[in-house]
């Protein structure tokens, strides 16, 4: 077993399991609210860090692995509309498929959603953590470097994306059970990309070239639509969430220079 799959390995179930632990901070209620009332800067945070990692590491690298001197830059249209398409490929899933929930805004006592929302919830959060695997595995496949940036943007929302996961569960009126289940079974997910991509996917012709600029649609539209929005909607007018975002983003660039740094001795 080489050491790159080891490395996804580890990245895919940290990932995986930071969604079994944001669902697990619903209980008890004490810690829920508590964690409730710093889960906008986490969020806020994760979303400066995926946009940096977005525009600054994937989409250069993306363009990078389709430009040729031949081609000009007709060599771009298709890189570009693999991004395009990533970007609706989630928009697609998310907001037509599945309905949209606000993070942590379903725990109620009471019956809110029927559970075929909320289970329709999740499958649409599957195919999005299937991306954030593919991702995972697509960069490292490229560089072991911009691989461990990307797996820093995917793990720093995993935490409440896990506790959306079972807010959603327990406003269908399931219990703890059931939220672990159901965070487990989206944390596999990730796991499952990664494992995918590595071993599965250069056999297919699904090679980086084409799953790069997915990813960074996928990316880009979480980062920008899904947390964004979440952000402005629990942040209110609290300059310090705001703040959080270009935290996030020094955040990333004070790792990606460490990480280039330690490579470069």
């Amino acid at each position: 077993m080489d050491s790159l799959f080891l490395q996804l390995l580890l990245f895919g179930s940290l990932a995986g399991t930071a969604n079994v632990l944001g669902g697990l901070i619903l209980f008890p209620d004490k810690i829920r609210k508590d964690y409730k009332g710093v889960l906008r800067y986490l969020l806020a945070l994760g979303a400066g860090f995926m946009l940096a990692v977005t525009f600054v590491e994937i989409i250069p690298k993306s363009i990078q692995l389709w430009q040729n001197p031949t081609n000009g830059e007709d060599g771009l249209y298709l890189p570009m509309l693999l991004i395009l398409g990533g970007y609706l490929l989630t928009q697609f899933f998310e907001h037509t498929i599945a309905p949209h929930f606000h993070l942590g805004e379903e725990v109620h006592s009471d019956h809110v959603i029927s559970t075929k929302s909320a289970y329709t919830g999740i499958g649409g959060f599957l195919i999005h953590t299937f991306f954030d695997g593919v991702s995972i595995a697509a960069a490292s496949a490229l560089d072991v470097r911009i691989g461990f940036l990307v797996f820093i943007a995917v793990f720093l929302h995993k935490f409440p994306e896990g506790f959306t996961i079972g807010s959603m569960v327990l406003a269908a009126g399931k219990g703890r059970k059931e939220v672990v289940i159901a965070t487990a079974l989206v944390g596999a997910t990730t796991l499952v990309g990664v494992i995918v991509f590595h071993l599965i996917g250069s056999y297919v012709g699904f090679s980086v070239a084409y799953a790069l600029p997915i990813a960074a649609g996928v990316t880009l539209y979480v980062a920008a639509s899904d947390l964004i929005p979440e952000i402005n909607h629990h942040g209110g007018k609290s300059p310090l969430v705001s703040l959080s975002v270009f935290a996030g983003v020094a955040l990333f660039f004070a790792i990606h220079y460490g990480v280039h740094e330690l490579a470069a001795h």
